[in-house]
């Protein structure tokens, strides 16, 4: 009797890719696959899952591509300015990255490539119709700073032009570009509608912002626990963006005047071991990395007031060197940890700490 045999074949992620960008699967499917063929029975998982992964270069190609856009729209862009002038350098700018995504993000799904295309295409626009708004030559700090409305608008612009961008290139970064342009025009508009206001409680509504996008990334990773579809991605990014807008206003205050007293720096610390607990938990790591200068800040003058402000530098470095790679080494443990403080349902929804 013949023996029946079945050959498993493998597609590879770029088939996958090509098959999205060609219409062949939707974006869906493809995700649905994936997640088929990690929890197929028997298959060990790819990584753990509470890694972060993303993106960010396929091979050396990426870097030799991003060199050539540099350097072609870095001439791109002086040739505009000269010629048309600021505004339409900016629109002429975001058209050429827009064109060079059709290529390098849209066929070729360059990682590198895209993602600097994306962020050129979103600040050019917003430059552009800034420069526009504000009917000046070229894009000033000074003109914004005395009427913030024309930042109002390119930000409200860039949010429509970065939409556009992710219905048609799907670049997870998009997402946080749209939601940056969004946080510059609501403190624009604050600034705008109640300067004396702004001018208090700038840090607070700056704050208030932080943790909104931190909401959202935290949405992002609740929906996709195992980090396995694009959700994850588009999380990544955003915590990268909700970082430096929660950390800075939550401790820059403190330490502004530079005159950091025993009590104080030990509050800065107190924060930063609050943000490193919440990193862990989260599984993170971009607010405990916006954390570490100023935890730098409050240990030096810690070290400075006992009487070793000849060894600060060095002896500042070797901590915050020790508990990154401590860190970094008890990661999971610290997390099961952790986990064992909170509520089961929470737990089941956050990303894996086994």
């Amino acid at each position: 009797m013949a023996t029946a045999t079945s050959e498993r074949t493998v597609i590879s992620g770029d088939t996958l890719e090509r098959a999205v960008a060609q219409g062949v699967l939707t974006l869906r499917q493809v995700e649905m696959l994936r997640y088929l063929e990690n929890t197929a029975a028997g298959m060990p998982a790819e990584a753990p899952v509470d890694d972060e992964k993303f993106r960010f270069i396929n091979g050396f190609g990426d870097i030799f591509v991003t060199i050539g856009i540099a350097l072609f729209l870095g001439a791109l862009s002086y040739f505009a300015l000269e010629w048309i002038g600021g505004a339409g350098a900016g629109f002429t700018v975001a058209m050429a990255s827009w064109l060079l995504a059709e290529y390098f993000t849209r066929k070729r799904r360059m990682a590198l490539p895209s993602i600097v295309l994306l962020l050129v295409y979103a600040a050019s626009v917003f430059s552009a119709t800034l420069i526009v708004i504000a009917g000046a030559e070229a894009f000033n700090v000074s003109t914004v700073s005395e009427d913030s409305w024309p930042v109002v608008i390119a930000g409200i612009a860039t949010i429509a032009a970065t939409a556009l961008h992710y219905r048609r290139f799907r670049i997870p970064i998009t997402f946080a570009a749209g939601v940056a342009a969004l946080v510059a025009s609501v403190l624009a508009l604050v600034i705008a509608v109640a300067p004396d206001f702004a001018e208090r409680f700038l840090r607070p509504v700056l704050l208030v912002c932080g943790i909104a996008v931190f909401a959202l990334a935290m949405r992002f990773d609740l929906s996709d626990p195992q980090r396995r579809t694009r959700r994850t991605d588009i999380a990544f990014w955003l915590h990268m963006l909700a970082a430096p807008l929660v950390v800075h206003p939550l401790i820059s205050g403190l330490v502004a005047s530079g005159n950091l007293n025993a009590a104080t720096s030990l509050g800065v610390l107190a924060i930063f071991l609050g943000l490193a607990a919440v990193a862990v938990l989260v599984d993170r790591r971009a607010i405990l990395v916006s954390g570490l200068s100023y935890a730098g800040i409050a240990f030096g003058s810690l070290v400075r007031q006992i009487g070793l402000g000849e060894s600060v530098v060095p002896l500042t470095l070797l901590v915050l060197g020790a508990l990154v790679l401590l860190l970094s080494a008890g990661w999971h443990a610290l997390r099961r940890r952790l986990f064992a403080l909170l509520p089961a349902a929470l737990v089941q929804r956050l990303p894996s700490h086994t």
